[in-house]
């Protein structure tokens, strides 16, 4: 593991405390798991604009979903 420096105001730094108190875990683990769902919200962001990128320039033609759509409908009980 690598040691940084980080620079927060001090409002800021004071709610990271706070949050992580209340999460029973010290700042530098909850700047960790902080960045590391942020880093995976990024990624999802980028999954889902590559999808609808590729929706984009060749969209679902009229004849592809009906064998799919039995399949979309729940069953009755």
């Amino acid at each position: 593991m690598e040691t940084i420096q980080v620079v927060l105001d001090t409002k800021l730094l004071r709610a990271a405390d706070r949050a992580a108190r209340r999460s029973k875990m010290n700042r530098s683990a909850l700047i960790r798991v902080a960045l590391r769902e942020h880093l995976q919200k990024l990624d999802l962001r980028a999954m889902e604009a590559r999808d609808r990128a590729g929706f984009a320039t060749a969209p679902q033609g009229s004849g592809e979903s009906p064998a799919w759509e039995s399949e979309a409908v729940w069953p009755e009980e």
